[in-house]
């Protein structure tokens, strides 16, 4: 650890809360649970989240593959809660998913309330916990490799990743903003400069 400030202060994540998604997702795909291919059906859960959205109809179906990339490049919520209730049958089940391998990291200040980070009092997490989560999953390849792509086309959708540094800092390898009422502006950021990666996460600025 570099540099912390009130590392240890629970707070709520917003959308940095999709790293631990995605990271699910990245392993489900490699323990051969699901498939890239796989079509998904939208529920109406999934289609009624509001905020960051690639507006889902309900009995929509896409690829898991393309809800991934609309999760991570658009932080899609409706697209996050598809591939949740997809993988466990039901959100609630995912989150319980989420909780375990927060646990399982030991990350001790995190509960997780939902797969998207959309305001709920019991959903929080710290900078010390997201770092954590976030150094253990970009060493998953299919995890760091995704997570830094600019823009894609997803069907008749065009996609732009939110996250400017992509853009603006040299090295810039990712990761995950996120903005609610309740959080304030959240990002976990991270570079590659001469073989080295550095994480950084920034919470209620």
């Amino acid at each position: 650890m570099l540099y912390e400030k009130n590392a240890d202060e629970p707070l709520p994540p917003a959308s940095v809360t999709k790293v631990m998604t995605l990271l699910l997702v990245m392993e489900a795909i490699e323990s051969g649970k699901i498939a890239y291919t796989d079509k998904v059906r939208a529920s109406a859960n999934a289609c009624s989240m509001g905020g960051s959205q690639i507006y889902l109809r309900e009995n929509e179906e896409m690829t898991v593959e393309d809800l991934l990339k609309s999760v991570i490049i658009a932080s899609a919520n409706d697209a996050a809660v598809a591939l949740a209730e997809h993988i466990c049958g039901s959100e609630d089940r995912f989150v319980k998913r989420m909780n375990d391998k927060a646990e399982s990291l030991g990350m001790k200040n995190t509960h997780f309330e939902n797969p998207n980070g959309l305001d709920s009092p019991g959903h929080y997490s710290t900078a010390r916990d997201l770092a954590a989560l976030t150094a253990y999953a970009m060493k998953n390849p299919l995890f760091a490799q995704t997570v830094s792509t600019k823009n894609v086309r997803v069907g008749q959708r065009s996609l732009q990743n939110h996250n400017k540094l992509l853009r603006l800092c040299e090295g810039c390898i990712g990761l995950k903003t996120g903005y609610t009422k309740a959080a304030g502006r959240t990002l976990v950021s991270a570079a590659q400069r001469e073989g080295m990666t550095l994480i950084c996460v920034t919470l209620k600025d």
